[in-house]
């Protein structure tokens, strides 16, 4: 595998200086930050990740009001007692996208959080309080305990609420067979151990967030 090094001359190279590399980096958000999100938003975030998969997020994003409605605002003590009539009534809502199995995981999932709250004193406490050199130990826990948060919906909502992890996009998954880190699709816990502990290794180098590294790795592929 290359080094950090190799990894910043070639984005260096590409985009023709350090300041225009910057640019085009996210941020994540401080420990801090997102210890003082409330639940009611990572509860909406999560749901609009859900129902962002395999849509355009312009489309979602359009109907988003009427699921804030609907959804008493995502306050997780309210919607955790939403049951299958309740959910039943929604398909014929025409505001909302009516796709039962999604629409199922509203409640599920603020129960989740619920769950969470109770162990740790917060969702966004708990967020915060992950190491970033286990990000796909939080995937996994949020595939598990949470409802339609599989494939790329953990790492994806993670990078909405601006908690610091990488994504396992085609491009990086290319990049990262290129460098013969992975010969497959990450599905199983060998593969993302494998690729967490490349990650962990250009973060120890380079001193960078996660999702920096994403990004610019993402820029190794040739389009």
């Amino acid at each position: 595998m290359r080094d950090y090094a190799w990894l910043h001359e070639f984005c260096l190279n590409r985009f023709g200086s350090a300041q225009a590399l910057e640019a085009i980096l996210p941020q994540p958000a401080s420990a801090e930050s997102l210890a003082g999100v409330s639940a009611d938003r990572y509860l909406s975030l999560m749901t609009r990740r859900i129902f962002r998969a395999g849509l355009k997020h312009s489309l979602v994003d359009a109907k988003w009001p009427a699921f804030e409605e609907v959804f008493f605002g995502f306050d997780p003590e309210k919607v955790v007692l939403m049951g299958g009539e309740w959910l039943e009534r929604l398909m014929q809502d025409t505001r909302l996208i009516r796709h039962l199995g999604k629409l199922k995981s509203v409640p599920r999932n603020a129960q989740f959080i619920l769950d969470i709250q109770r162990e740790h004193g917060g969702f966004g406490q708990f967020l915060a309080d992950w190491p970033a050199d286990d990000i796909v130990g939080l995937w996994q826990l949020l595939f598990k305990r949470g409802s339609q948060l599989g494939g790329l919906s953990a790492p994806r909502f993670l990078r909405m609420a601006g908690k610091d992890t990488f994504v396992a996009t085609q491009d990086v998954v290319a990049a990262l067979k290129a460098q013969k880190i992975l010969d497959k699709e990450p599905t199983n816990q060998r593969d993302r151990a494998a690729m967490q502990a490349a990650f962990n290794q250009w973060q120890a180098e380079s001193n960078r967030p996660l999702c920096q590294l994403s990004v610019m790795l993402a820029q190794t592929v040739n389009h």
